[in-house]
């Protein structure tokens, strides 16, 4: 039996200790990383590259093909390997994982047809940028049912998306383990079309089964005969499935699975004129994360929401509960914010925090703990500026942005660790920033040297300036441009002697694709603190 359901839109249970957790994982970071996936398409399950894995393990072994969907055709049905007969035991892992990531698609159906007919999503598929993307899972996804002799007709991702992924379900990445790196989608009520479809695919696509007689780490409900995972292989690519009379769970490895099998029972009932949402754990994230939404005073419970409109993704906004006295104040953006921070900037999160009036330790922990404070407090204008970098060699670019210059020597006893911070007054804000070369870009955007954020697009200045409590806002081009920049360049190893070797010329196929990248939109989401809670409000270009 499943526990009792719980209530719409709460989220998974608490994680584990925040030690168990990536430890440099942001907020910020993790919403784009999971957007990024969302705006470059929707239902393919990941890169594929290996070729499948031993049964028990999901580990992937050995190089596959990236032809494209159009043009592969499947295998003949004698060439897969053949059917096991006998089940394996499966290797159950002994500890239990939570979810750090997850994403509720309400409307799979409209979101589907919205990136089915976006023109720059069809034009990239078409190019080695899409089709890098797709990878060998283009093989899968394009091989029919009439080529495997099966009883389903037309194209195995028609299927899976038409049918198998047509109820609402959750994509959800855990924290900790290796083995569940990959995400796992969770069906919860996939209805009588879908199982149909699932048992029809099975019965053709199947090669191995795996038995599980309990949860990982003993953590969730088994079933009296426990559960059963198939790993499907079409295309020289393999996937993990399973269902039960409740749900179907899909992933990459038998343990991404087989935790979504063992997940609490979910009610994905959709908020009003929401197609998409992404929630996240801040407990799995680290302890970054855990202070930045302890300091904000947001609960458990805070979603991105997004829409589809026509053939595109917009955003609804930031919601989500807050502490019963609100950390978070509600105001425009100033001009002289706007100005400070570089069009170019990839990610950045902005805040109206209320802190005490003066920002000393004993003052701040009283005032955290909400026990014992009694003083007055002010409202301070944040931001927070960040440069991904596709290299992890490179330095972290991140700036600070606080709104009251006169807190400079308390921010100082604050941000007194080891990491050096570059620090100066620039347009009423007091910055710290993690490099100079950092620092020497808010300076000249300031000055107008460079394009600010004054001199972005009409609707996201509009969006920054009006008011709000929290915005997050993503310039997709230039994070996922900068990214691939990047990551060409990485590539080039030092000279013998140690020396490094000048950036390298990127081939026209790395050039082009940065500049389609460089064509995406920038997203802005809102959320403004009204009684106990925040209500979203969306906004780009």
């Amino acid at each position: 039996m499943n526990p009792p359901s719980s209530p719409p839109g709460t989220p998974p249970p608490a994680p584990p200790p925040p030690g168990k957790g990536p430890s440099r994982a942001l907020l910020v970071g993790g919403g784009a990383a999971v957007l990024v996936g969302v705006a470059a398409a929707a239902f393919f399950l990941g890169r594929g590259s290996s070729s499948p894995p031993s049964p028990g393990t999901g580990t992937s072994q050995g190089p596959a093909s990236g032809a494209s969907a159009s043009s592969t055709q499947a295998p003949p049905l004698q060439a897969l390997p053949p059917v096991s007969s006998t089940p394996q035991a499966m290797d159950v892992p002994g500890e239990a994982v939570r979810p750090a990531f997850w994403l509720d698609v309400y409307t799979p159906g409209k979101v589907r047809d919205a990136l089915a007919g976006n023109a720059w999503v069809k034009e990239q598929l078409r190019k080695p940028l899409g089709k890098g993307f797709v990878g060998g899972w283009a093989a899968m996804l394009g091989t029919r049912g009439e080529d495997l002799g099966g009883s389903f007709k037309g194209a195995m991702f028609d299927v899976m998306s038409g049918q198998l992924l047509s109820a609402p379900f959750r994509m959800v990445w855990f924290s900790g383990n290796p083995r569940t790196g990959t995400p796992a989608i969770i069906i919860p009520q996939p209805g009588n079309t879908a199982m149909a479809s699932f048992d029809s695919l099975n019965g053709v696509v199947r090669r191995n089964v795996l038995e599980a007689s309990s949860c990982p780490g003993g953590q969730g409900e088994v079933p009296s005969e426990g559960f059963t995972l198939q790993r499907w292989l079409v295309a020289e690519q393999s996937l993990w499935a399973a269902r039960t009379d409740e749900r179907m769970v899909f992933g990459r490895t038998s343990a991404v699975v087989l935790q979504g099998l063992c997940e609490p029972r979910l009610e994905l009932e959709p908020p009003q004129g929401v197609d998409v949402e992404l929630g996240f754990a801040p407990e799995a994230l680290g302890r970054e994360a855990q202070l930045l939404t302890h300091v904000m005073g947001v609960a458990q419970g805070t979603r991105l929401q997004f829409a589809a409109e026509g053939n595109r993704l917009v955003a609804r906004g930031i919601t989500g509960p807050v502490v019963d006295e609100p950390r978070l104040d509600s105001a425009p953006l100033s001009d002289d914010l706007l100005k400070l921070v570089p069009e170019e900037t990839p990610v950045l999160l902005t805040l109206q925090l209320k802190l005490p009036e003066q920002l000393d330790t004993s003052t701040l922990q009283a005032y955290w703990s909400g026990n014992g404070f009694q003083g007055n407090v002010r409202t301070r204008q944040v931001a927070l500026a960040w440069t991904p970098r596709g290299d992890p060699s490179l330095p972290t670019e991140v700036a600070l942005l606080w709104g009251r210059p006169e807190d400079a020597a308390a921010l100082g006893q604050i941000f007194s660790g080891p990491n050096k911070m570059e620090t100066a007054t620039v347009c009423g804000h007091h910055v710290l920033a993690s490099t100079p070369a950092v620092l020497a870009r808010l300076r000249k955007a300031c000055e107008g040297q460079s394009p600010n954020l004054l001199n972005a697009a009409g609707p996201v200045v509009q969006g920054l300036r009006a008011q709000g409590s929290i915005a997050f806002g993503l310039h997709m081009g230039r994070l996922l441009g900068g990214l691939v920049a990047d990551g060409y360049a990485s590539r080039v190893t030092p000279d013998a002697d140690g020396k490094p070797k000048p950036p390298p010329v990127a081939p026209p196929e790395i050039e082009a694709a940065r500049r389609d990248l460089e064509a995406l939109p920038y997203i802005g989401l809102r959320g403004t603190v009204d009684g106990n809670r925040l209500v979203p409000g969306g906004f780009g270009s």
